[in-house]
Parts: C-alpha cells; sequence; structure tokens
C-alpha cells in the first residue's frame, strides 16, 4: 500500500577493523599499546600488515561466510566497541575491534 514501510529481513552483518602482524607477541604488544590509550586506527595505520591498515584497519561492513571462522567468531561473538586480541588465522595474528552490527 502507497505510504507503508516495509522491513526486509537481512542477514546479520558485522563491521571490523583489525591489526595484521606475523607474530602472537607483536599481536599482544600493540594490544597492550591500544589498551594504554593509544588510538587503533593510528596503530594500524603504522604496524599492519594488512592494505586495509591505511584506513586504519577498518574492512567495512561483512557477512558472515566472508572471513575465515576465527575472525568471524571474533566479530560476531562480541559487543560493538570490544578489542579482541590476539586472535590467530591462516594470515597471521589479529587485533581485532568490532565497530558494528546490523
Amino acid at each position: 500500500m502507497p505510504g507503508e514501510t516495509h522491513l526486509y529481513c537481512m542477514a546479520p552483518q558485522a563491521r571490523a577493523s583489525h591489526i595484521l602482524v606475523k607474530t602472537e607477541d607483536e599481536a599482544t604488544r600493540l594490544l597492550k599499546r591500544i589498551q594504554d590509550g593509544e588510538d587503533f586506527a593510528e596503530v594500524a595505520k603504522r604496524f599492519s600488515k594488512c592494505p586495509s591498515g591505511k584506513n586504519g584497519g577498518d574492512l567495512g561492513w561483512f557477512g558472515k561466510g566472508q572471513m575465515v571462522p576465527e575472525f568471524e567468531t571474533a566479530a560476531f561473538g562480541n559487543d560493538v566497541g570490544t578489542i579482541v586480541g590476539t586472535v590467530k588465522t591462516q594470515f597471521g595474528f589479529h587485533v581485532i575491534k568490532v565497530t558494528g552490527r546490523k
């Protein structure tokens, strides 16, 4: 009917930023720097080995099945604003900041 608003069911999505490094020790050190007050995006720009580092680690929105399982578990299993580390994947070690959910 005219004027009606329809809400469509969408698959859950998450948004996250991350810092990717080669070793668990490096990821742990970077996580500590962030916990001690350094800006996540600035640390990502300086240290992340992922191309997303130039954007402060922002990976944008993604749905389930689009990331490797370990990363997906961290992104969908934690509250928005949570920083999760260290997460090991086939790519290396991540420090992950959950930045959105819809």
